[in-house]
């Protein structure tokens, strides 16, 4: 190990496991933006509170900057390290380390993956309710850091809403426990609440007490097809008021294409602009009954095109994998993202505005775009044409998200809906906060962080 300040942390740590290979710092140094190059001083992987909290003692005693890492399933730059950082992963840092039956609260550390969290709470017959297509590699820490939301926000909100507890290494190394679980508590400020979303740039969260809930009553899962835009909005507000919705999930013939083309098999028959994937209880007939005469009265409307009801808890999984699948069959062409919302009242305006930006500013490449429509999120996804050279298309890309982020601002949305801020983002941050806010924002990371160590270049342009 040739840099001296590598040498001097193995020394303090000797059992820590650093990796400096090229192939680990290409690894470890990349979300999946895949857009900035790996350029780590190395990675670090500690199984222990005590050694993260030794590593941040290091780290500003040499002034090296740390980004912590997840699984880095993030689209928006946050756990990329590319200007010689120390890449902290906490993926050794997987246990369950406690259950209580009463309080109905699961302790795991930060590297603990998702589906991993869901499979602990199963085997209490309770469920850990916030989910999403990247379960099994993305860490509950980084769903923390970025308030990730999902599939189901509709009925269970984001991962915010589901944090008992936290405990925290600030900046400056301290180890911050935070709330301790409790469902009452109003003694001074939450700090809880305001590491989440934070990105890495305030603590690394290192344990988390995460609140469980009982299983959802029997489901059906229905795939819609839409012969317009606005008609997604009409069922979806159909479907609210007459079922009790766990999901709300839509996507664009472009991106069935894409589904299609990976491996997943066709449900409907035909050709449509849009479609939906809906889960709603169906514990008994009347509940069956209800999803039937809506999607009979939707038909009758001309609201829906065509349908069809998942028989079997296979078929069901067949008709998700149509909308879960969609980044996954992306991936290979490097899309550029947009993670945006606004209200669900400001949908339908919202979509009309977009879609005539899109199609204005983009009349070479193919947009696919989806999103949870019941909470107000869209992704959008610019594939870049063959004969556009990298550098043109992303240039052309942030002309049209600052068009997006004017919209956006417009209609009160957010440029960043569940994904964070992160390197993609920070030049459009004053689109969703204003000038006090930030200055605000800045000062609070000062505090938790007064070397300005965690995560530097994230969430603020010239940060």
């Amino acid at each position: 190990m040739s840099d001296d300040r590598l040498a001097d942390l193995s020394r303090r740590l000797p059992e820590l496991r650093l990796l400096t290979a090229a192939a680990d710092l290409e690894h470890y140094g990349r979300d999946w933006t895949r857009r900035w190059t790996p350029a780590p001083l190395a990675i670090a992987l500690p199984t222990s509170v005590e050694e993260v909290q030794a590593i941040v003692r290091w780290a500003n005693e040499q002034a090296v900057a740390i980004v912590p890492s997840g699984g880095r399933t993030g689209l928006s730059g946050g756990a990329v390290a590319a200007n010689g950082e120390l890449v902290l992963s906490l993926e050794r840092m997987q246990r369950v380390l406690g259950f209580d039956a009463v309080d109905r609260t699961l302790t795991v550390q930060a590297g603990m993956i998702l589906q991993h969290v869901h499979d602990a709470a199963r085997q209490h017959g309770l469920i850990y309710p916030v989910d999403f297509a990247a379960r099994g590699s993305c860490s509950i820490g980084g769903n923390i850091a970025t308030n990730a939301g999902g599939i189901r926000v509709i009925r269970y909100g984001n991962t915010r809403e589901w944090i008992a507890g936290l405990k925290v290494v600030a900046g400056n190394g301290e180890l911050l426990d935070l709330n301790r679980g409790l469902v009452k508590n109003s003694s001074g400020y939450d700090f809880r609440q305001l590491l989440v979303g934070s990105e890495g740039t305030l603590g690394i969260v290192v344990e988390a007490t995460l609140k469980l809930t009982d299983p959802p009553l029997p489901s059906q899962v229905m795939l819609l097809a839409l012969p317009d835009m606005d008609a997604l909005m009409q069922v979806f507000a159909l479907f609210r008021a007459r079922l009790v919705l766990q999901a709300f999930e839509f996507f664009t013939d472009h991106a069935l294409r894409h589904v299609l083309a990976h491996g997943a098999q066709r449900a409907i028959d035909g050709d449509y602009p849009y479609y939906v994937v809906t889960e709603f209880d169906a514990a008994d007939e009347r509940q069956q009954e209800a999803a039937l005469a809506a999607f009979e009265l939707a038909l009758e409307q001309g609201w829906v095109s065509d349908g069809v009801i998942a028989q079997s808890e296979a078929q069901a999984a067949a008709l998700w994998r149509l909308r879960e699948g969609i980044t996954e069959s992306l991936a290979p062409r490097r899309p550029y993202k947009n993670d945006i919302s606004v209200r669900v009242g400001a949908v339908p305006a919202f979509l009309h505005d977009m879609q005539a930006l899109l199609a204005r500013e983009y009349p070479q490449a193919e947009v696919v775009w989806f999103g949870h429509i019941g909470d107000g999120n869209l992704h959008i996804n610019v594939l870049r044409p063959d004969d556009l050279a990298e550098a043109a298309f992303i240039e052309q890309c942030e002309h049209v998200t600052h068009l997006l982020a004017d919209t956006l601002q417009r209609h009160g949305g957010s440029i960043s809906a569940e994904h964070g801020i992160g390197l993609v983002k920070r030049a459009y941050l004053d689109s969703t906060r204003g000038a006090a806010e930030i200055d605000l924002m800045r000062g609070v990371r000062k505090v938790f962080d007064p070397r300005g160590i965690l995560n530097p270049g994230k969430l603020f342009a010239g940060d």
